[in-house]
């Protein structure tokens, strides 16, 4: 649960700081005081009412997020608790929630990162007025549950309106603007991966690139220029969404296996309608089928959806491929992929999309709790939970 939350918030721009047991928090208290706490209440509810005494003793004036599986009796009185010490007592969350629940919380408290739902800023203007960054999405492995690669996604970060996300620019957006962007995420994934491997990670990024785009972007000369005749790098994976790949398998085909001399590996996206077409084939030189989103929500107690999920998985083995499970949002999901052999997934319950700047703190940190030396850390964000 709370490394589920830290995903939750570190995809928002919120640094976090995880305590076991009410007492390690309480001691925290002392040294720092957070923006806003979100306290479990276990089987015993005496840890989360010191929590509570704790938080009204050192003066905090932040709102205060109760959540918990127990009675509603139980809920009430840790929140009266709270409330006689003068603290901000948010509505209880009650366990099970799901990602929107916290998202929504975020929202409302208005904290971390703030998106906009405004779609008249077109991508052309913002490419023009370097508007544009990428963000990028943890790749879990899900065998080991390591950090395996990262996926970039596209974001505007307007003056007025904030971080506007895909659906707000990239739907009427021209061939050239899209051809201009796909250039500049490959050459801002390669120097990521650059960045990664300082710290030690040799991480593959995923590129999402539309076939038509693909075939006018002078790949091998970017990827030239980036890393020369390096064999040593992570290299590259582009998604290419299935309706694409299946309009003209054989070029598609072609595609990849050019691609390949150089270290660029073709994956399909949102795989799961072209199973019988993929079936027939003998060979095939995509790195990855990525499971539709739709088939993953709910594969873990939908019967129909599961032996789908498992289809996809088997088939991605049987041509030596690896099958990525994406749009993660709840741990039955996760367990049920792992029970079918799915190698890595993706979603908000492995991790959210996240600025480079935070993604690579988190790195840094992940290093740092493991003995690595690393450069001089990136100034931290102000803002804690």
């Amino acid at each position: 649960m709370r490394h589920f939350l830290s995903l939750m918030l570190h995809g928002s721009g919120i640094d976090t700081e995880e305590f076991a047991e009410g007492r390690t928090m309480c001691l925290a208290l002392a040294r720092q005081l957070p923006d806003v706490v979100f306290l479990n209440i276990s089987l015993e509810s005496a840890e989360a009412i010191e929590c509570v005494i704790a938080l009204g003793k050192y003066g905090f004036t932040g709102p205060v997020q109760l959540m918990s599986g127990r009675g509603a009796a139980v809920l009430e009185h840790v929140k009266n608790i709270g409330l006689q010490h003068r603290l901000q007592m948010l509505p209880v969350l009650n366990k099970p929630f799901e990602t929107e629940a916290i998202l929504r919380i975020i929202d409302e408290l208005h904290i971390g990162t703030v998106t906009s739902a405004i779609s008249d800023v077109s991508l052309e203007q913002a490419l023009a007025n370097g508007w544009v960054e990428f963000w990028y999405q943890p790749k879990i492995g899900l065998r080991k549950k390591q950090l395996a690669g990262a996926e970039s996604y596209a974001r505007i970060r307007h003056p007025e309106h904030g971080i506007i996300l895909p659906g707000g620019f990239l739907p009427n957006a021209n061939e050239a603007a899209l051809v201009q962007l796909s250039e500049r995420a490959l050459d801002s994934a390669l120097r990521a991966e650059r960045t990664f491997a300082d710290l030690g990670l040799k991480l593959p990024i995923t590129v999402n690139i539309p076939m038509a785009v693909l075939r006018k972007l002078p790949i091998e000369q970017i990827v030239r220029t980036q890393y020369g005749a390096d064999d040593a790098w992570a290299g590259l994976v582009i998604d290419i969404p299935e309706p694409q790949v299946m309009a003209d398998l054989p070029a598609a085909i072609e595609l990849a296996e050019m691609l390949a001399t150089f270290n660029v590996r073709v994956a399909i996206d949102d795989f799961g309608n072209g199973i019988s077409t993929m079936a027939r084939l003998k060979s095939m030189p995509f790195a990855e089928l990525k499971l539709d989103q739709v088939h993953v929500t709910n594969c873990g107690t939908d019967k129909i959806k599961a032996p789908l999920c498992k289809t996809v998985i088997d088939l991605a083995h049987n041509f030596g491929s690896t099958a990525v499970g994406v749009g993660i949002e709840k741990a039955a999901d996760a367990m049920a992929l792992v029970s079918m052999g799915c190698d890595y997934g993706q979603g908000f319950l492995l991790g959210q999309p996240m600025a480079e700047e935070r993604f690579v703190s988190l790195l840094r940190q992940r290093a740092a709790n493991q003995g690595a030396k690393l450069p001089d850390p990136r100034p931290a964000e102000k803002r804690r939970a």
